[in-house]
């Protein structure tokens, strides 16, 4: 299975609506790595996010990064 980049933009003001653009693929996950981190050294965007899927195919990653996942429930000896 591939390592997919994809830079994560949203609209101002609209946290809900993401914009997913595929930068990359990748068979090996050190050289998604690097590159995802090589581009979040060069990006000058500030709401901008770069993220590495390891799905299947190109439509899993995709809905992988759109679903929405509750935040985790900190326990007291957590904080």
């Amino acid at each position: 299975m591939p390592y997919y980049v994809y830079k994560i933009s949203t609209t101002e003001g609209i946290d809900l609506v993401k914009r997913l653009e595929l930068l990359a693929t990748h068979e090996a996950y050190r050289d998604a790595k690097r590159e995802a981190r090589q581009l979040r050294i060069d990006s000058a965007e500030p709401d901008v996010v770069f993220k590495i899927m390891f799905a299947d195919n190109e439509l899993q990653a995709e809905e992988q990064l759109l679903e929405k996942r509750e935040k985790p429930i900190l326990m007291e000896h957590e904080r």
